[in-house]
């Protein structure tokens, strides 16, 4: 994809709305909403990169209430016509065709390569990518399992939704760490995860959410990592502008 001149690509990531509650978490919707007037007039696509809530669960007939603010302006930017990619994060797993449907974002499961201006990007959210992590990959293996899925579509969605989005906020494991620190490098798993797919083939970027912690790393002299951050304690995204990949507070 060549993007136009003067267009940019925006990327976005964890906004866990609804996260402490539905009013506190509200300054903080509107000042992305906000975010997302300003870039949809120069925007060539904008891409969010998970944990956009707290907790989502589409029930065959229910979503969720509340976030009208956001829907509905991603509504709007998909019917100007600006694409919008979302990937799904470890609070949003349970997406299930309602953004396809109602607002024609495509949704992605897992990582995606893309490719803009002969720059190749390697997007995701990053929960259980890389070594470590094992407590987490196994939680996502229940998430993720039909079965479990399907039981938890029968409670009533008043009791299952008050019920998953007490544990999403308790369950740090659940929710990540606000007070998420740099590691160093050997001791990032995303960082090791991307310098093992360099190893098989070369990317000029990838693009991550779910540290919460804004991250520019050079992997090599050709290709660089970023951490996308948040939208709880530094409301960072990134911006390409058809030459580099920026990160930016808002």
């Amino acid at each position: 994809m060549q993007i136009q001149k003067g267009k940019k690509i925006y990327f976005a990531s964890d906004n866990h709305l609804g996260a402490p509650t539905a009013e506190a978490s509200r300054p903080r919707e509107k000042k992305f909403v906000a975010w997302l007037d300003e870039v949809k007039h120069d925007a060539a696509a904008i891409f969010l990169l998970g944990d956009m809530f707290d907790f989502w669960m589409e029930f065959k007939t229910v979503v969720p209430r509340g976030f009208t603010r956001t829907l509905g302006k991603l509504a709007e930017i998909s019917d100007s016509g600006i694409p919008i990619y979302y990937f799904v994060g470890n609070h949003d797993l349970w997406m299930n065709g309602y953004f396809e449907e109602e607002l024609n974002i495509p949704v992605f499961h897992k990582p995606k390569e893309f490719t803009f201006n002969n720059k190749t990007f390697f997007i995701g959210h990053g929960d259980g990518l890389g070594p470590g992590d094992k407590g987490y990959k196994r939680m996502k293996k229940v998430f993720t399992n039909p079965f479990c899925k399907w039981l938890f579509r029968w409670l009533h969605p008043d009791l299952g939704v008050r019920m998953a989005q007490y544990l999403s906020v308790k369950n740090k494991m659940i929710s990540g760490d606000e007070d998420a620190q740099f590691l160093g490098e050997d001791n990032e798993w995303l960082v090791q995860y991307c310098k093992r797919k360099l190893e098989g083939k070369h990317r000029d970027y990838f693009v991550f959410g779910h540290r919460h912690l804004p991250l520019n790393i050079d992997l090599n002299e050709r290709s660089k990592y970023i951490n996308l951050g948040d939208w709880i304690s530094y409301f960072t995204y990134g911006v390409f502008d058809g030459e580099t990949l920026e990160l930016k507070e808002y």
